[in-house]
């Protein structure tokens, strides 16, 4: 069994970095003694905004977006077109469409997919909540982002279900060859989804 090289302080700083996603046991050490070296410029503010977003980030009603006020920044945001919903699968989905500059509309954050699998139900998902903003009649597109999965295109059939009976029309993104994209290395699920996909040139 290997020995501690640290007091209990610093061998916890590793073992909860080492659950952050991409770090394991070896970078995590790397990275708190990077932290320990840069106390003052790095360790200090880091605790400092942690404990800030520890207390005061919340979850938005109405999308699901993480954010220090409720409605988010993106809700409250007159510039929007509420008419029009993308749906996510998590936070981070929202983030990367944010940072793309392609959509100026309002978001709705499932919280996961559908997984019979993993006993990962409607109940547990963010659902009920955007069948009640759709229903509120100011919503006229509701475009399903969600991941080209198994379980994304379960979702995705669930919902577009459970909104048949509304006069919302529902789109998809569309999934086929990437800008810059070669043939060659794409998978046998991308081409099939390219060609189905395919538009008039």
């Amino acid at each position: 069994m290997a020995e501690r090289v640290a007091g209990p302080e610093i061998e916890r700083l590793i073992q909860l970095l080492a659950r952050l996603p991409g770090l394991g046991p070896r970078s995590a050490r790397r990275a708190a003694l990077h932290l320990i070296r840069k106390r003052e410029e790095l360790l200090g503010p880091l605790a400092d905004a942690m404990q800030v977003a520890h207390s005061q980030i919340v979850t938005c009603s109405s999308c699901g977006n993480v954010d220090t006020v409720d409605p988010c920044t993106i809700c409250a945001d007159a510039r929007r077109d509420g008419s029009t919903i993308v749906v996510v699968e998590t936070v981070s989905d929202l983030w990367a469409l944010e940072r793309s500059g392609a959509v100026r509309s309002r978001y709705h954050v499932l919280g996961g997919t559908l997984s019979p699998l993993d006993g990962v139900g409607p109940d547990d998902l963010n659902i009920g909540n955007l069948v009640e903003r759709v229903s509120s009649g100011e919503v006229k597109e509701v475009i399903l982002a969600v991941n080209a999965t198994v379980d994304g295109q379960t979702t995705a059939h669930y919902i577009t279900d459970i909104l048949s009976h509304t006069q919302v029309k529902l789109t998809r993104l569309a999934h086929g060859v990437p800008v810059g994209g070669e043939l060659d290395y794409l998978d046998e699920g991308t081409l099939s989804a390219a060609i189905r996909q395919r538009t008039t040139f």
